[in-house]
């Protein structure tokens, strides 16, 4: 994994982690004051699918 797909892993694991640590869990996942942030860790772990999904298609590339 090179470098810039390293950054933008770290950045989406941390965008995670600070989203988890800002729900109010005592209202329940689903409230309404938590949907700002379920959608943004659901944001951060489709863009860590397409970080693998870049790079598995960089090594895909490099292998022809």
């Amino acid at each position: 994994m090179t470098t810039f797909y390293k950054v933008f892993l770290v950045l989406f694991i941390l965008f995670i982690a600070i989203n988890i640590y800002a729900v109010d869990w005592n209202l329940g996942i689903l409230h309404q004051e938590n949907n700002k942030f379920l959608f943004s860790i659901v944001a951060a772990i489709v863009g860590l699918l397409v970080t693998f999904v870049m790079n598995t298609w960089r090594k895909l590339s490099e292998k022809k």
